[in-house]
């Protein structure tokens, strides 16, 4: 069984995620800014981290990658659709006077079942928000960790570059919404809310069949 700790990193309090399992060990989610908190627990805990996942690679997102990788010696997972936003303040920092975000290197992942902490991982193409945006969902633990795809009764900004609302609700439509009802959705900023909400009560899918 898993557990999942929330923390709250980066100028933008974005939500990163601790899963982790009674055997120790850890993945992170979106480390999106200085991961102090996120080690002081895992030291407490005694958690190993065999993974940093990226939903995907703009700063707010990511700020926290190289020195969590530093510490943990954890490969770094993204869609390599969104590389290009490397080259751009969304993905290096610095946009709106916000702080540059320290290089680091990742490794592609595709969509597709994977496993992490022995649990079977769905890794989902998300596009929208950004292009290479993916959503990781756990079915065993009835959760789904979609970045800035979906909000609380609203969705990601999809006017920055590669955004486009058409493709961000298709992602919503095809890939979020025909999960179980009961399925929690982590979102990369805000509360938690869960897919019968999304279906019933975002006015953004008020068209959803």
């Amino acid at each position: 069984m898993l557990s999942v700790e929330i923390f709250h990193l980066g100028p933008l309090e974005t939500n990163c995620y601790l899963l982790y399992n009674t055997a120790g060990n850890a993945v992170v989610i979106d480390p999106g800014g200085n991961p102090e908190a996120v080690i002081a627990f895992l030291d407490a805990k005694g958690l190993r981290v065999t993974h940093i996942l990226n939903t995907h690679l703009h700063f707010d997102h990511t700020g926290g990658n190289a020195e969590l990788q530093t510490k943990t010696g954890a490969p770094i997972l993204a869609s390599a659709e969104d590389a290009s936003l490397m080259q751009t303040e969304l993905g290096r920092g610095g946009f709106m006077g916000m702080p540059l975000t320290p290089a680091f290197d990742f490794d592609p992942l595709s969509a597709g079942p994977q496993q992490f902490l022995g649990e079977i991982c769905h890794v989902l193409a998300t596009p929208g928000h950004s292009p290479g945006s993916l959503s990781f969902y756990f079915p065993n633990l009835g959760a789904v960790f979609c970045g800035d795809l979906i909000f609380y009764r609203s969705v990601g900004r999809t006017d920055f570059v590669g955004g486009d609302e058409v493709v961000l609700k298709k992602s919503a439509y095809t890939q979020i919404l025909i999960l179980p009802e009961t399925t929690v959705i982590y979102p990369g900023h805000g509360p938690q809310t869960d897919v019968h909400d999304a279906r019933v009560n975002n006015p953004f899918f008020s068209d959803f069949k």
